[in-house]
């Protein structure tokens, strides 16, 4: 039996090992997946123990991504544009770092929720490790324009710098709270990638951001709407979505990189949001 696990501190939280268990009977794969909690300086050391036990990969979550991607000795282009890893697959000596992040993101909207990117207007909150690790997916996307806002304009402006040019894509920069920066402007899709909903705090967006139809995306998660799904329902979005099918998705990724087949997931989706809103 293949050995896989996930990563973190705090774990006890995370819906991985019961996630990547249903992809297992799903597709007939015999394999444990197991929730690791590793010391914050022991990271390491712990993904050393567990290959050494015979482990064939993990994923990895807060605060781990960074360490993840310095241990890998060869990255996919995803993970180098992110500048973390939240994937390892374990094969002798060589250690493959990826990054599901942006991937499960693009295929929740495009698939689950069935909300084209292509020519559309985007505009991702934040510039944080979340923000990184999704905005080279998205770029491939092609959306018409993305466009970057973050408490602090440079660190927007600097990941947009970083990000290498698409044709066809116009990407641009600024500050939430900005004289003029976002005021003014429409947009089709609006992704927070703050975490700002764990405070049940609001990024500061100016009224009439949310075009008609707009979809209003919140990365984090829970039983009932977020603090700012609640927020941009407010302001005019007319669809909103939270993380969970985000989080079902990269999974999904992971377990394809490890075992050579994506498992579907509508039903395990389904299920999670069933079992959260009993809760």
């Amino acid at each position: 039996m293949d050995r896989y696990a996930v990563i973190g501190h705090p774990i006890a939280h995370s819906k991985s090992p019961r996630i990547h268990a249903a992809f297992a009977r799903q597709t007939g794969q015999d394999i444990s997946y197991e929730a690791l909690l590793a010391p914050i300086d022991g990271f390491a050391a712990a993904v050393a123990a567990f290959r050494a036990a015979g482990g064939r990969g993990v994923n990895v979550t807060v605060p781990f991504k960074l360490d993840a991607h310095a241990l890998a000795n060869r990255l996919s282009a995803r993970a180098r544009a992110a500048g973390a890893v939240n994937t390892l697959v374990f094969d002798g000596d060589d250690i493959f770092g990826d990054n599901t992040d942006g991937a499960g993101l693009v295929r929740d909207l495009t698939v689950n929720l069935d909300c084209d990117i292509a020519d559309r207007r985007v505009l991702l909150l934040g510039a944080g490790g979340a923000a990184r690790g999704v905005l080279l997916p998205l770029i491939d996307a092609r959306p018409a324009t993305l466009t970057l806002a973050n408490r602090r304009a440079d660190k927007a402006r600097e990941l947009c710098a970083a990000c290498p040019p698409r044709a066809g894509v116009a990407l641009d920069a600024g500050g939430l709270g900005e004289p003029g920066g976002l005021a003014g402007r429409q947009f089709d899709i609006v992704i927070n990638a703050t975490s700002a909903s764990l405070a049940a705090e609001v990024p500061d967006l100016p009224a009439g951001i949310y075009a008609p139809g707009a979809l209003a995306y919140d990365m984090m998660y829970g039983a009932g709407d977020t603090a700012y799904m609640i927020a941009a329902r407010a302001a005019g979005a007319t669809r909103l979505a939270d993380g969970l099918g985000m989080l079902v998705e990269q999974a999904a990724e992971s377990f394809a990189l490890w075992r050579g087949m994506r498992p579907e997931t509508t039903v395990l989706l389904a299920e999670l949001r069933d079992e959260m809103e009993q809760h």
